[in-house]
């Protein structure tokens, strides 16, 4: 991560200038923050709060900001939102934001500007997530201090949130397979523990915690995710694995269900 400061140093000061007296916040969360950063696996996740909605022109000031740095990032490139400080405390979910970010959105902005400004706004689950981490684990890179600026997220939000992020693994691992196995790890150890870990912290955790016939299977994803050694896996065996551990973070949640 050391690689990046000056990347962070500049995100700063570029969001000082074009956000100015209405930036509250920015705040690092995510594997950078929580010691687990691969640069060849890991994107650099930021919230950036502010206390005024955007302009279109500051929207789209902002936009090209973010394309010329996100040049200089790892691989997986930055990820980040922008939130009003009004829905951070007292926190709403599924929470409001005024502008997105990620990698997977770059050719869309890049193709069509304007239809990107005009729809790349609305709720999202992820934040309950995001300031979850940054609650526990997360680094001020600017401006006021956390509990200065976000109010606790529940337990209710915040295990509706990860829950959303992997109810459809059966289906997804076969394409994301390091992501989905250690991410089930993660909310597992949430579910069943309520501990708030990085990925790769949730695989260590399922090595002790899970049966070990799946324990192959995690140790292989772990490798791949922290030392780039591609791993080989069984289709069959991944989908029993998926569908296990959904049965049981599902079991764990509908014992205690999340209620608007």
């Amino acid at each position: 991560m050391d690689a990046y400061i000056k990347l962070l140093e500049s995100f700063v000061e570029r969001n000082k200038e074009i956000l100015e007296d209405s930036l509250v916040g920015i705040y690092l969360h995510g594997s950078a923050a929580m010691g687990c950063f691969n640069p060849a696996k890991s994107d650099i996740d930021l919230l950036v709060v502010v206390s005024d909605g955007l302009s279109d022109k500051t929207r789209r000031r902002y936009m090209d900001m973010v394309l010329e740095l996100n040049g200089e990032a790892p691989a997986k490139g930055l990820e980040l939102s922008i939130v009003k400080s009004v829905v951070c405390n007292p926190f709403v979910y599924p929470t409001p934001y005024e502008l997105h970010f990620s990698n997977c959105h770059l050719d869309w902005y890049r193709s069509n500007p304007d239809e990107y400004l005009e729809k790349m706004k609305g709720t999202d689950r992820d934040l309950a997530a995001h300031v979850t981490v940054i609650l526990h684990r997360g680094k001020v890179l600017y401006g006021r201090p956390v509990n200065e600026v976000f109010s606790g997220v529940s337990r209710d939000y915040y295990f509706d949130s990860i829950w959303h992020d992997v109810k459809n693994a059966v289906e997804d691992i076969t394409d994301n397979p390091v992501y989905v196995i250690l991410n089930l790890c993660r909310v597992l150890a949430f579910a069943k523990d309520n501990l708030v870990l990085s990925k790769y912290e949730g695989g260590k955790w399922g090595l002790n915690n899970i049966p070990g016939k799946f324990h192959g299977l995690v140790s292989a994803a772990l490798d791949e995710y922290r030392n780039g050694v591609v791993m080989a896996f069984s289709e069959r065996q991944a989908k029993e694995y998926a569908g296990y551990m959904l049965d049981w973070i599902r079991n764990l949640r509908e014992s205690n269900p999340f209620s608007d």
